[in-house]
């Protein structure tokens, strides 16, 4: 087999694959038609970052619990219920759009709610993947989880664009959208019950006790590697990774393009994500300097994007921009797991998305803001230039934890990524 897909040797890892393809192509046309639902209903840049805001608020505030849930629940069962609970969800927003009953605070609250699924999903759904494959695997794993994420996001913004399209440009076009959504998430519920339970490698439950989660905070802050990436990724999630809000700016308001050629936008950013996660999953072993260089890429594409003149120069050059997001967070989330002890990884996990998406009700609102207040284009440059900003102070604090540049220096210039921990650090357990 390809080293690209080696983990698809394991059994388990295919039905996981197979089941988030279907489920996330799903969750990509929901994306495209509830922002599209919401500009149909007379919302501004404004309400698309409150939509998104609210959607990704709940992660922000409960996914550092749902990282202790994670620990201490099997893994496969607590998926199940994610999944189903933002099945409903869907489905009840879709029912409200197909009626003609949707209002902009019906998809406020549904978004909410959704992301309340989400914030418990995500964590226990990043921590998974290591208990379906081998140790030395889980960066190829890794690598393909997000192929197989931005195949569905190619997929899923261009079947939305052109449903919608075809069935009216209206708010009941978006909801048959949105219930397509709702019912994809069975493939994933289907597959997860398929799976061989001797194949998984599931650390033993935490159990509950007090602290749980302050012991996860102690360790992540104990590991200056993972404060860098952290520091990192909040500032490329917080203000440049809101492409759902700029990208409909752009379309609609600087050139003038409807749904179909919004959708188009979502799918040219995926086709750089995919090869951005398809280059991943070659890689045998994660370097720092590869975080950092690709996060600096990240920002400058930002900048450059905003400057473009014209939809078809925008199009085309925004596959760079997803081939240097997803080379930026896959490289974060393989050092984080491959860094972080198997009893902790739920927490540990749970920490980094809240940093990578619970960033997102602060940024959202601003980036819209900043849409409707001075145009489109700054949403790119703005969001651009705090990235690079956050690549800077990140540094400065990583050089400051290790007691000066030269530490940083070895750290960039090392050549294997650091064993998986066995064992919480003595320091953490004193604690």
């Amino acid at each position: 087999m390809s080293p690209t897909f080696r983990a698809l040797r394991n059994h388990n890892y295919r039905l996981y694959v197979a089941g988030t393809l279907v489920s996330n192509t799903g969750t990509w046309m929901q994306r495209i038609a509830q922002d599209w639902l919401v500009l149909t209903l007379g919302g501004g840049g404004t309400a698309l970052g409150i939509t998104t805001g609210l959607q990704f608020l709940p992660v922000l505030l409960l996914s550092p619990y749902a990282g202790v849930i994670a620990d201490r629940f099997p893994k496969r069962r607590l998926l199940q219920v994610t999944q189903g609970t933002m099945a409903l969800a869907s489905l009840l927003l879709g029912v409200l759009a197909v009626t003609g009953a949707a209002q902009t605070w019906h998809v406020y609250a549904i978004a909410f709610a959704f992301g309340i699924g989400s914030a418990f999903d995500a964590p226990a759904r990043q921590s998974f993947v290591s208990e379906m494959v081998e140790p030395d695997e889980l960066t190829n794993a890794v690598g393909l989880n997000s192929a197989s994420f931005n195949l569905a996001r190619i997929l899923g913004p261009a079947l939305a664009g052109l449903l919608i399209h075809a069935l009216g440009d209206g708010s009941r076009a978006t909801g048959w959208v949105i219930l397509v959504n709702a019912v994809s998430y069975l493939a994933i519920i289907a597959q997860l019950e398929r799976m061989d339970l001797a194949q998984l490698h599931s650390p033993k439950p935490t159990g509950r006790r007090p602290g749980a989660l302050l012991e996860g905070v102690r360790y992540v802050r104990s590991q200056p590697r993972m404060v860098l990436i952290l520091i990192v990724v909040f500032f490329a999630g917080t203000f440049g990774m809101n492409f759902q809000v700029t990208s409909a700016l752009m379309a609609t308001e600087t050139f003038g393009k409807g749904a179909g050629e919004f959708g188009v936008l979502g799918s040219a950013v995926a086709v750089g994500s995919l090869t951005g996660a398809l280059l991943s999953a070659r890689r045998t072993r994660i370097r720092l300097r590869l975080l950092l260089g690709s996060a600096v890429g990240f920002g400058v594409a930002l900048v450059v994007a905003s400057t473009l003149p014209t939809y078809l120069s925008f199009a085309l050059f925004v596959p760079l921009i997803g081939l240097a997001t997803l080379t930026m967070l896959n490289s974060a989330n393989a050092m984080m797991q491959l860094t972080a002890a198997p009893e902790l990884r739920g927490r540990v996990m749970a920490l980094y998305m809240t940093i990578v998406m619970g960033g997102t009700p602060i940024g959202s609102p601003i980036i819209g803001y900043v849409g409707e207040r001075f145009g489109a284009r700054w949403t790119f440059a703005a969001g651009g230039l705090l990235t690079l900003v956050g690549v800077v102070v990140a540094v400065a604090v990583y050089a400051r934890l290790t007691g000066g540049w030269r530490g940083l220096l070895a750290e960039v210039r090392r050549r294997e990524e650091p064993a998986v921990q066995d064992a919480v650090p003595e320091a953490v357990q004193a604690t």
